[in-house]
């Protein structure tokens, strides 16, 4: 029998404020650092249909899948992103967050501090293996918010001396660089991990596949937006950064016939939902089709999810993207029931948190 997903109401009944998906997180609930084993964090299962909330732990997801089940996980790695350097002549510290390669030696950033520079401006980045070669940058354009387009005399040594870009709220230096990559991250270019899927190890996929249920690898690079929160009062006003995504034909061909055959299509993290979303609004009947290039939509509640059935997630900074897509394929007030559950039962929450799996 054909899988019937619930029917999600949009239940903000007036205009939409950023402010609406805002919340106070208590301190000390941000995890610094991940658990051990990845699989061993909480999670959170929330039905859409009758609006329970059950804690399991996340190896315990199989419990909940069915053969014939699709699940949809995004393999983009992380670069090491993260570049110290110089300031040319004033030597004044600077810190280049490498967001999108342009082109070979040229790289759209994020930069510290950004008003210090403008166009023309050079960095100079040491390295350990050439200390009196160090690498130099040039500012060549100049965009909002602290962006930069830099270009680099040499991009193999420049990747060599980056760091893991782990996000601002965490403060605990990481031992081991692979625990911020998926355990099946190939794909080189995310200026941050596809957290949902951190929570997976081989050996729980081997379980999953046992099951009968089909693994799926499409690439989402994860880029600004991961970093900026939403600052516009009307949510409808803010800019989403361009993502670059790709999909290969036989994950298009398999996508599609689950779809046509009614089998549960389940994404594993926001970045897979909208890749795959997006692709599914450029067809009428219900098709996916091999994807490569910009992924730009924002989902907020109102939209019509075509392609995903259940999500796997982890707990969002409030006003972010993330929050606001998560609120439109659960439902504002159900999402915002499960925050506050996860808060009063102590969960961990954003990159190393807990998950949540909404069915």
């Amino acid at each position: 029998m054909p899988f019937s997903p619930p029917h999600v109401i949009v239940d903000i009944e007036r205009p939409m404020k950023t402010s609406d998906f805002d919340y106070k997180l208590p301190e000390g609930f941000i995890a610094q650092t991940p658990v051990e084993p990845r699989d061993h964090s909480r999670l959170l299962v929330l039905n859409r249909k009758d609006g329970s909330i059950t804690h399991r732990r996340f190896y315990d997801i199989v419990d909940y899948l069915l053969p014939g089940d699709v699940m949809v996980f995004n393999d983009s790695r992380v670069i090491p992103a993260r570049i110290k350097g110089k300031r040319a002549g004033s030597g004044g510290a600077v810190e280049i967050l490498l967001l999108r390669r342009l082109e070979e030696n040229l790289w759209e950033t994020l930069v510290k501090p950004a008003k210090r520079l403008k166009v023309g401006a050079e960095v100079e980045i040491h390295t350990d293996s050439t200390p009196n070669k160090p690498i130099t940058a040039h500012i060549t354009a100049v965009g909002e918010a602290g962006m930069r387009t830099v270009s680099f005399n040499d991009e193999e040594r420049l990747l060599a001396a980056g760091e893991m870009p782990l996000p601002p709220y965490i403060h605990t230096p990481l031992k081991d660089k692979e625990r911020y990559q998926t355990a099946f991250s190939k794909a080189i270019g995310s200026a941050a991990a596809p957290t949902a899927g951190l929570h997976f190890t081989p050996a729980l996929l081997e379980k999953i596949e046992e099951k009968g249920v089909r693994c799926l690898y499409i690439t989402l690079h994860v880029g600004l937006d991961t970093f900026r929160p939403v600052t516009e009062d009307d949510p409808l006003k803010h800019k989403i950064y361009r993502e670059y995504g790709v999909i290969e034909s036989d994950v298009a061909e398999e996508l599609t016939r689950a779809r046509h055959e009614g089998r549960r299509i389940i994404c594993v993290g926001t970045t897979t939902v909208r890749l795959i979303e997006q692709d599914a609004l450029k067809s009428h009947d219900g098709e996916i089709q091999p994807f490569q290039e910009w992924v730009d939509l924002f989902i907020l509640p109102g939209h019509r999810f075509r392609m995903v059935d259940a999500m796997i997630t982890n707990f969002h900074l409030p006003r972010s993207t993330l929050l606001m897509l998560v609120a439109a394929f659960g439902g504002k007030a159900l999402i915002d029931k499960a925050y506050r559950e996860a808060i009063d039962q102590k969960y961990r929450f954003y990159s190393f948190g807990d998950a949540m799996l909404i069915l």
